[in-house]
């Protein structure tokens, strides 16, 4: 029996990752992420599912990323019954990011209702008892502990690196000769020797890849450059009396920019500015890093954990919970540094700090992550004269730093190391998603050059034969 495969997300583009798997009259959905950009448009794709939620019999999960995971309520809103499999450290992780997204979606829509009637607001997408419903459906997992899914399928995580508790899923079936075939799905891909979570393990050989290109034309900056570069930037801008902004996913990016936070400090290679942490989610998300200790590296555990130090407390770092916390910020006048969600400027309390400070070149804005097409965040990496918050135009006149070092995705150069130890002549085909186009495109040529025979970059909605 064949697999068909079809991405409803994530294909030409970096959000609203959903790729759907059928076998005979089941289907099983990886990832349920939220569509991130324009706001009319997104709203529109994300409330209307590309297939009914009843239609579907299984759902695995990556990670606990908004674009992996942000519209597991909605579907279950729409009547999804059964099981959401994952870690128990993405389930967690996915808890957290849902919830956070019902305040970001409520705030906001209060905000621009009564701030801004003029400009057009959109609903939240589902509420804390949509998030808790979907919570019920999860069935959680450890690596390399297989399972079964509806049509005759068998899965298996394996750690991909990325964020706590982020995975791999291959799934085993049946082709239509009626031998065992095995397709990898990567999700999000980290890198080698990052902080905190330990590398990807390597790619299993499997007859089909679906593989992440996010920075498929790109290479990162050493990561042993990361805190001489974090620290340039901090000391430069306090000289200028200024403060160091920071747009950050709150969960992964910022428990890693705290650990080079509390290195740099040890070392005195910084001075003693207050750092905030302006996000609940994040203030949570670092909670439970503390909790799932088994998903550490072995640098994590050596230089805190055995010494039985707190990787994520020291002096002078603060965690800001409460709006009128975050809202006191604005009354300091002192150089500080400021951490605050979401990553790509697209809700949250980033907005309200980056309309403060976006207009005085004495502040820095610092890119730590990507940023994709049509979001805020995209429009300040690329520097452009004037940027849009809530609707209302700002001069860019802070400056901005775009520092690569940080990305939790592997580089092309690392995809090609992960399948370049794969056996080439047992894949049969090579999917490449979650990238835009001249990323993949660049990714697809490189794998082309390599000797990986069969390389396609997926359209969306278009339905592949596996086997």
């Amino acid at each position: 029996m064949s697999l068909f495969y079809q991405a409803f997300g994530a294909a030409r583009e970096v959000t609203g990752s959903k790729h759907l798997f059928t076998a005979g009259d089941r289907k099983v959905l990886l990832d349920c992420g939220m569509f991130q950009g324009h706001r009319k448009e997104t709203d529109a794709k994300n409330r209307k599912l590309p297939f009914p939620a009843t239609a579907i019999d299984a759902v695995v999960l990556s990670h606990g990323h908004f674009d992996h995971s942000g519209n597991l309520p909605t579907l279950v809103k729409q009547g999804y019954e059964g099981n959401i499999h994952a870690t128990s450290a993405t389930r967690d992780i996915a808890n957290l990011v849902l919830m956070d997204s019902c305040h970001i979606m409520a705030k906001d829509y209060e905000w621009l209702l009564k701030k801004a009637p003029e400009k057009e607001a959109f609903p939240p997408l589902y509420e804390p008892r949509d998030v808790l419903a979907a919570m019920d459906h999860f069935v959680t997992l450890g690596w390399h502990r297989k399972f079964s899914l509806p049509g005759d399928l068998e899965a298996e995580f394996y750690n991909s690196g990325h964020i706590l508790g982020s995975s791999m899923i291959q799934l085993g079936f049946k082709g239509a000769d009626g031998r065992p075939k095995r397709l990898l799905f990567t999700g999000d891909i980290g890198r080698n020797d990052m902080p905190i979570i330990p590398p990807p393990e390597p790619f299993p050989d499997v007859d089909y890849l679906v593989c992440e290109g996010t920075y498929g034309n790109r290479l990162h900056d050493e990561l042993g450059d990361a805190e001489e570069q974090l620290a340039a930037v901090i000391n430069d801008t306090a000289r200028r009396g200024g403060k160091v902004i920071i747009p950050s996913f709150a969960v992964g990016r910022t428990q890693e920019l705290i650990f080079f936070l509390h290195l740099l400090r040890d070392a005195g290679k910084i001075p003693e500015l207050d750092i905030y942490i302006d996000s609940p989610m994040a203030v949570n998300a670092t909670a439970i890093f503390k909790i799932h200790q088994e998903c550490y590296g072995e640098d994590v555990r050596k230089a805190f954990i055995d010494h039985h130090e707190n990787p994520f407390g020291f002096e002078k770092l603060h965690y800001y919970s409460d709006a009128e916390q975050s809202k006191s910020l604005n009354d300091k006048p002192e150089p500080c540094i400021i951490i605050a969600g979401s990553g790509m400027c697209e809700g949250g309390r980033i907005l309200h700090h980056l309309k403060n400070y976006v207009g005085d070149p004495k502040h820095t804005i610092l890119v730590v992550g990507f940023m994709a097409a049509n979001t805020l965040g995209r429009a300040i990496a690329d520097r452009r004269p004037t940027v849009k918050i809530f609707g209302d135009e700002y001069p860019l006149r802070a400056r901005v730093k775009i520092l690569n070092v940080f990305s939790g995705h592997a580089d092309y150069r690392d995809l090609l190391g992960f399948i370049g130890r794969m056996d080439h002549k047992r894949l049969r085909g090579l999917y490449l998603v979650h990238g835009e186009n001249g990323a993949l495109e660049n990714l697809r040529t490189l794998l082309l050059e390599k000797g990986v025979r069969k390389v396609e970059i997926v359209e969306p909605g278009h339905r592949y034969q596996l086997g």
